[in-house]
């Protein structure tokens, strides 16, 4: 079996796994009791906020857990937005955005914000100079992706976070799902207020994330409850999540250098080998691209037909992102990138962790070519 899913999500490592499991079953209290085994509980969330943010260069007091990724993306964009609304209502975005953070403005559109979705070239990139000219004396927030989940492109984000410095009253967001572990990102110095990272991504589990929120920055909380998470996240905290997604993320950064050069490998003999394939078209860009997402369409062959036939042959695959991986209609980044939608119908997502190697790359381009081979004559 070879798994080239991992933008979806990513297998857990055993080690996380299992520090989950003992503290799911030796420290299982609420952390918010106030007796001893409350306190053992409390004690490993706080080292595990010790632990994020030691691996993100942050204070402790600016990691609050979430469920992941969604969460965190909404919290920061409708509690800036909530909060300062009498500032200001007007937000800026990309139109290549995740679904999360999409929904989460036209949302707020519905509200009476005011959003800009700004354009993308055929690289999927958006222009800074385009970026500043939509700054406007009520905006409020930048919501800008690192690295986009379907087609790997990265985002200008250092040059958004120096041009935001002559713009101090303006939050900067930043949605880090796919770039955490797969690209160098420093927090503090591209000028980021908020960040969102997703557990899954990195070889933690489904369920466990974290919204970065510079001191100093605040936020209207969208869950009413008992004030945990410093008030900004009600509700019981998922210590054992905590505790092993910061694991996950240590062993994940300790791959460091080593595995993006692997992964970077990988991606650059897909990358030929799929030009050797007939009617082949690659959208993910050689350059400000992240090493573990190369997408590229198969004129004339639907991606589901793909999939499934690839499927047979115990190679995973996808087609868009994973919460629009179901619906019939063809992805938004690729046709606002300028794809045909002919070809974004055929669009297909290979993903790469720290744990696939050069021996399933290869077999996987013989799949690729026989599956396209036997799908071509089907429909002659």
């Amino acid at each position: 079996m070879i798994y080239f899913d991992n933008s979806a999500t990513t297998k857990p490592f055993k080690e996380v796994l299992d520090s989950f499991v003992t503290v799911s079953s030796e420290y299982y209290g609420n952390p918010s009791s106030l007796h001893s085994m409350g306190g053992q509980a409390e004690k490993l969330l706080s080292q595990a906020r010790e632990q994020v943010s030691q691996l993100l260069t942050v204070k402790p007091s600016e990691i609050y857990f979430t469920s992941g990724g969604t969460e965190g993306n909404n919290l920061a964009i409708k509690g800036s937005a909530l909060l300062h609304r009498n500032k200001g209502r007007h937000l800026i975005t990309t139109s290549v955005e995740h679904p999360s953070v999409r929904a989460a403005m036209e949302q707020l559109e519905q509200e009476g914000f005011d959003i800009t979705y700004l354009p993308v070239d055929a690289f999927g990139r958006i222009n800074v100079i385009e970026l500043e000219k939509a700054i406007r004396k009520d905006t409020i927030l930048i919501s800008i992706m690192q690295v986009n989940n379907e087609v790997g492109t990265v985002q200008p984000i250092k040059e958004i976070g120096d041009l935001l410095k002559k713009h101090p009253t303006i939050l900067f967001h930043v949605d880090a799902v796919q770039s955490i572990g797969k690209i160098p990102f420093s927090l503090h110095e591209n000028r980021v207020d908020l960040c969102s990272i997703s557990g899954h991504k990195f070889h933690g589990l489904k369920g466990t994330g974290a919204l970065y929120i510079r001191e100093g920055v605040r936020l209207a909380p969208l869950f009413s409850g008992g004030n945990q998470e410093r008030k900004i996240r009600s509700g019981t905290e998922n210590v054992a999540g905590a505790v092993a997604m910061a694991k996950a993320l240590r062993m994940t950064l300790l791959k460091g250098e080593a595995g993006m050069e692997g992964m970077k490998n990988i991606q650059t003999v897909l990358r030929q080998g799929l030009t050797e394939i007939e009617g082949v078209q690659i959208h993910t860009p050689n350059e400000n691209s992240a090493p573990h997402i190369l997408n590229f369409s198969l004129k004339g062959i639907k991606s589901e037909v793909f999939i499934h036939s690839l499927e047979q042959k115990g190679i995973f695959v996808s087609t868009t992102s994973a919460c629009s991986s179901k619906k019939k209609s063809p992805s938004k980044t690729l046709l606002e990138m300028g794809v045909p939608e002919a070809l974004a119908e055929s669009a297909i997502r290979v993903s790469l962790s720290f744990e696939n190697n050069m021996d399933e790359a290869i077999s996987a381009l013989a799949a690729f070519r026989e599956s396209a081979n036997q799908l071509r004559k089907v429909m002659k």
